[in-house]
């Protein structure tokens, strides 16, 4: 039989991929496809990707070429791939950097060195609107003010645009990292180096698993361009830890390190805060805090969790263009289709770590997944039947047969760390208070939380009970097992974040454990597939299992 029988993939012309996981060659296969294309559907044999205008420009921008994905391809497909579908790639892929955003004598301009594509875009009112001028020798000038608005009509038209127009340098900051505490990771380096490469060192994702130390990069890019810094991140947790970081392994005075929060507003050369306090439902109070971008002459803006960026953000990140910035993430994946502003005002993907790398050389903890199903009681299914859609998806989540399995697997882990966690308040108020465990919510002041995490690090706790606040950030290094007993519907960046709770590297048993529970034959089954896409795609497939109680 010739070699192609053999080979793992198939490529539709629509742009949707078919990879067979009982395949020898599945898991390389997987990886390359990572670079290029986003994971849709992942049932036990067949799993289903799909190549888009932003997977392309993504990899585009990291280096990812055309010919590159085209041989990929080639290597793994069973058969001939269409002309529609090596077309599509090349105009699509091509298209970045077709249009450049460049600066001459402290003008910015739109360059191409396509005059067809230039005619276009004069007639594209979304875009035309921004110019100042008429175009000249294939450029045109417009309003710097509008630098990110610019960029997001673009990105609309498909000419994704490489801006080259560099970056207002800051007031300055003498950064140093301090080598008698710390040496920063070979892959660290390496991240931080993309973000420099070739000279950008202005605007770009940073995506690298949840334990991999997205912080310490955070320091080497600041330390590379020593100027005072705004860093956003996702609560008053993280705001502490990078400020703990910042004293502990930089030489920054940490009476120039500033907290700007609910409980303080200090500005100072260094100032960090969140995106709760910058997205204020109050509007007069939104605008008093945007304030904040402007109060000291920033040379670098960092975007912790990136792909948690709330429109508000989005919108004064629109107008800060001229200042450097960098997004650092564990996944791209935004369920509310914002993937395409991330790309235009923060910047590209510059660099991607793959989780099963990192496991593989030991500095993530090895994880092991299981998708444990369980009847819904008697009572409960008329109730169910009935229901509206949402409202079943709630009945499901908050099954109390639940509670009998998370007995079980505290049982088998008697010496484990032990996460569970839970969207429904109620739920875990019930399983906090059967279980005889602390319940961290939103509810619960920063201190006593703080105190709580410390007494989960010394052994004094084996067990906390948390809702959606320790999806990010909460630094608990010994946590080995994760229980969730209920999501977001299908929110696959959740899934991510709560897998990442418990892949600190451990001493020991470099080992951690991800349990999910869901009820058997409702949409909560629906959702718990499409909330596993993006680890199934790093490689962490889930053990499922039928549990009676």
């Amino acid at each position: 039989m010739p070699d192609s029988t053999y080979k793992p993939l198939i490529v539709q012309s629509d742009m949707t991929l078919l990879l067979e996981t009982n395949n020898e060659a599945y898991e390389s296969a997987r990886d390359e496809l990572a670079m290029f294309a986003e994971m849709e559907k992942s049932p036990e044999y067949i799993h289903t990707y799909r190549i888009t205008p932003i997977s392309l420009w993504n990899a585009a921008s990291a280096g990812v070429r055309s010919a590159d994905i085209l041989a990929s391809l080639q290597k793994y497909s069973k058969y001939p791939i269409s002309d529609t579908v090596v077309m599509r790639i090349k105009q699509i892929s091509d298209r970045y950097g077709k249009v450049r955003i460049i600066k001459d004598r402290g003008e910015l301009f739109l360059e191409t060195d396509d005059e067809f594509i230039m005619a276009q875009l004069c007639v594209e009112k979304t875009v035309a609107k921004f110019f100042i001028d008429t175009p000249r020798a294939n450029r045109v000038k417009f309003n710097a003010t509008y630098r990110g608005h610019i960029k997001q009509a673009l990105m609309n038209i498909q000419f994704p645009p490489e801006d080259l127009a560099g970056y207002a340098a800051g007031e300055r900051l003498e950064i140093n990292l301090r080598s008698d505490v710390f040496q920063p990771r070979a892959y660290q380096l390496d991240a931080a180096g993309a973000f420099h490469a070739g000279g950008r060192g202005g605007h770009g994702v940073l995506v690298l698993p949840c334990g991999s130390g997205k912080t310490i990069i955070g320091l080497l890019t600041m330390a590379e361009l020593n100027t005072e810094t705004l860093i956003l991140t996702t609560s008053i947790t993280a705001i502490r830890q990078w400020i703990d970081e910042l004293v502990q392994k930089t030489d920054i005075d940490p009476e120039l390190i500033g907290e700007y929060s609910g409980e303080k507003k200090e500005v100072k050369p260094v100032t960090v805060t969140t995106y709760q306090i910058m997205s204020a439902k109050d509007r007069n109070e939104e605008q008093k805090h945007f304030q904040l971008f402007s109060q000291r002459n920033w040379g670098f803006i960092i975007y912790d969790e990136v792909h948690t960026l709330p429109a508000p953000v989005f919108r004064i990140t629109a107008e800060l263009q001229a200042k450097r910035r960098l997004g650092l993430t564990a996944t791209l994946v935004r369920e509310d289709g914002h993937e395409t502003d991330v790309f235009a005002l923060i910047g590209p993907k510059r660099h991607e770590m793959a989780w099963k790398v990192l496991e593989g050389q030991g500095w993530i903890a090895q994880a092991e997944c299981f998708e444990m199903r369980v009847p819904m009681p008697a009572g409960l299914k008329m109730p169910y039947a009935v229901a509206s859609k949402r409202d079943k998806f709630r009945i499901a989540a908050e099954n109390p047969n639940k509670l009998e399995i998370v007995r079980k697997l505290i049982a088998n882990h008697a010496d484990a760390h032990i996460l569970l966690i839970g969207v429904y308040l109620e739920q875990l108020e019930q399983m906090a208070e059967s279980l005889n465990a602390p319940l961290i919510t939103g509810k619960i002041k920063n201190k006593e939380r703080v105190e709580l995490y410390g007494r989960f690090k010394s052994g004094d706790i084996p067990l906390l009970v948390v809702s959606k606040v320790a999806n990010f950030a909460i630094d608990l290094p010994d946590a080995n097992v994760a229980i969730e007993g209920s999501g977001s519907f299908g929110s696959r960046q959740e899934e991510a974040q709560r897998l990442g709770r418990v892949l600190r590297p451990k001493k020991g048993e470099n080992k951690a454990y991800f349990y999910t529970i869901v009820s058997r034959e409702t949409r909560e089954e629906e959702f718990s597939m499409h909330r596993q896409l993006f680890l199934t795609e790093q490689g962490y497939p889930y053990k499922i299992t039928d549990e009676d109680v």
